[in-house]
């Protein structure tokens, strides 16, 4: 048997599924990605969009079939963190993986009583979000507390949480969607990876 559970286990943190696998890639393989997945699973595929990273732009488009969601993430820049992690892992694919809850805020504070590593997000972001949106204060001092960061649209809001990087810059996403949102938070994007490129080197895993 090759995992064992832990004395301590609590039901797994509110955690009810996986919401969605990120790959990311050069820019050059991102079609050849996007045609596998919508010829052999029937995935339909969402606009392509540019996301922000201090060093370059980075294209992303999500793809789905089903509950199957995952998002391609295409690498030009050289010193991006796409690019950054294809070259540490030696062209490994899969750089994230979110789970769904659904109480952001219930499972944030069970996985910070199990030591659960959380990216830590720069107070500027919510003085933007403050900007952006007419959340209540009291909502938005949680969002704060907790390193949460937050979208909505037409359809509904979305929730996000981030892990530290590991080994070699693997993390982790927890997210928590409401209505009808369908989208991955991609306003939120270059606020994550200014703030792991603040983290600098990624965390290593506990033992227990």
């Amino acid at each position: 048997m090759d995992f064992k559970p832990l004395a301590t286990a609590d039901g797994g943190a509110g955690l009810v599924a996986v919401d969605h696998v990120s790959q990311t890639m050069p820019f050059d393989e991102m079609l050849s990605w996007t045609q596998f997945y919508t010829a052999l699973l029937a995935a339909q595929k969402s606009p392509m969009v540019d996301v922000a990273d201090p060093e370059g732009l980075v294209r992303s488009q999500a793809v789905r079939s089903g509950a199957l969601r995952i998002t391609l993430n295409g690498a030009e820049a050289p010193r991006t963190l796409a690019t950054r992690f294809l070259a540490d892992s030696f062209g490994a694919a899969t750089q994230h993986i979110a789970f769904a809850c659904d109480d952001i805020f219930a499972t944030a504070q069970a996985l910070s009583d199990n030591g659960f590593a959380v990216l830590p997000i720069g107070a500027n972001y919510y003085d933007d979000l403050d900007a952006r949106y007419d959340l209540p204060p009291g909502l938005l001092a949680r969002l704060k507390a907790g390193n949460i960061l937050f979208d909505q649209d037409d359809s509904g809001q979305f929730y996000q949480l981030y892990s530290r990087p590991f080994g070699d810059g693997l993390f982790f996403e927890i997210v928590q969607r409401t209505d009808r949102y369908d989208s991955y938070g991609a306003p939120n994007a270059p606020f994550r990876i200014a703030a792991q490129a603040r983290l600098g080197q990624p965390v290593t895993i506990p033992k227990r």
